[in-house]
């Protein structure tokens, strides 16, 4: 496949067939949310063993990111993708089999490491494959499909487990990233290097040819709000927000997973308004890191509400949090377009990478932070609070980073 633009119809089943694949990627990503209860009861597992569990899915798409922004750019989202969706049903099939914990957080770092280009891939693909006025459309409309996946990891999740356990789930699951497999294999275009990539490639390390990615001055602005702030959106709608309405909240874990269903349909809807709102403020002279100077702060005082109120901030707080974190999802696309086509899969891997390692490290982070607090005497409640307040000083933080040394201010 050439550089040109896709076709209407072509572009469309490209979009199709990668959102089914990124589906069943966030609803792996956001499920442990779903099943901490029952993983914690049968496994014995302690807030610290449920973070690194969740984290463990983030360290290994972390450990792929740069690689795999070098294989994209050379060889194409269908290839990639292609080689790293079987590891993903191997994953699947050993966390169904574990025993132990260490059997499940291998395996839950097998499944990051396989649906770790489930989002990368298209994202590179559209930068070539798609005029610019649409891409930051296609983007929100992929976070969307995220939505849907994670939509799906909750009250679904707890409605199929008396029906059919949890380790079949998994079961079922890979056989679903085996016809995704199948799909991109037979409908996903080819990919040809450009000549000035294939006559550089031999020459280049994959670490050196980060180096023009690490020295962008907008890159590096938004490294700290990547890691902090959209990393930790991701940690608490996939893990966190659940165990914080069933400890602090005082929700059932069936009126958790219903409080995440009903925080996962309201992005879904966020990401699905934000494909149409985009294109149409960006062409009135909004660009992104306006709407975040001017987003972001919302989600900083919903993270404070959730630190004062404690057991009065349930699944509505946490659907406020999410819905005003969204802006910082827009730094996603716009870091692609900063950069030449020829380097757009480095660069969003490179963000990825960023974020993915910022999901780890306040997973586990807020686990530890709650154990912490606990070991402490602090109790249970005001240990999660304490915790949150340390996640929110973090954002703060970063945010202002993110003022002083963003490349338009």
């Amino acid at each position: 496949m050439s550089s040109t633009v896709l076709p209407k119809r072509g572009a469309v089943i490209v979009f199709l067939v990668f959102a089914f694949a990124y589906f069943l990627s966030t609803l792996l990503r956001a499920i442990t949310a779903t099943l901490s209860p029952i993983l914690s009861t049968e496994f014995a597992l302690q807030a610290r063993d449920l973070g690194l569990l969740a984290g463990g899915y983030f360290l290994g798409f972390s450990l792929t990111q740069m690689p795999m922004g070098h294989w994209l750019d050379g060889h194409g989202p269908k290839r990639v993708v292609l080689s790293f969706l079987g590891v993903a049903v191997l994953g699947c099939v050993a966390f169904s089999l574990a025993s132990d914990f260490n059997g499940l957080l291998m395996a839950r770092v097998l499944i990051g490491v396989g649906v770790s280009a489930c989002l990368m891939a298209p994202l590179t693909g559209y930068r070539r494959w798609l005029n610019v006025q649409v891409q930051q459309r296609a983007n929100s409309w992929m976070l969307m499909t995220g939505s849907l996946g994670m939509l799906a990891s909750t009250l679904p999740v707890q409605w199929l487990l008396p029906v059919m356990g949890w380790r079949w789930m998994f079961v079922g699951i890979a056989a679903l990233l085996v016809l995704a497999l199948g799909l991109v294999w037979l409908l996903v275009p080819a990919w040809q290097r450009p000549p000035e990539i294939a006559s550089d490639a031999p020459k280049e390390g994959i670490l050196r040819s980060y180096e023009q990615i690490w020295r962008n001055p907008y890159f590096r602005s938004l490294v700290p709000m990547g890691f902090f702030n959209y990393g930790g959106l991701v940690a608490m709608q996939t893990l966190w927000a659940g165990p914080w309405m069933v400890k602090v909240a005082g929700y059932s874990p069936a009126q958790a997973a219903g409080g995440l269903f009903a925080i996962n349909v309201t992005m879904l809807v966020v990401y699905w308004l934000w494909g149409f709102v985009t294109p149409k403020l960006f062409a009135r002279g909004w660009s992104a890191n306006q709407l975040m100077t001017w987003g972001v702060p919302t989600s900083l005082l919903v993270m404070l509400a959730l630190v004062v109120q404690g057991a009065d901030a349930g699944a509505v707080y946490w659907t406020l949090f999410c819905v005003t974190s969204s802006f910082v999802a827009l730094a996603q696309p716009a870091v692609g377009l900063a950069f030449e086509s020829k380097l757009a899969g480095r660069a969003l891997s490179g963000y990825n990478l960023v974020l993915f390692l910022g999901v780890f490290c306040v997973q586990w982070g807020v686990g530890l932070l709650i154990d912490g607090f606990k070991a402490q005497g602090v109790s249970e409640v005001d240990a999660f609070r304490c915790a949150m307040a340390v996640f929110t000083a973090c954002c703060g933080f970063s945010y202002a980073y993110f003022l002083r040394h963003n490349s338009e201010r």
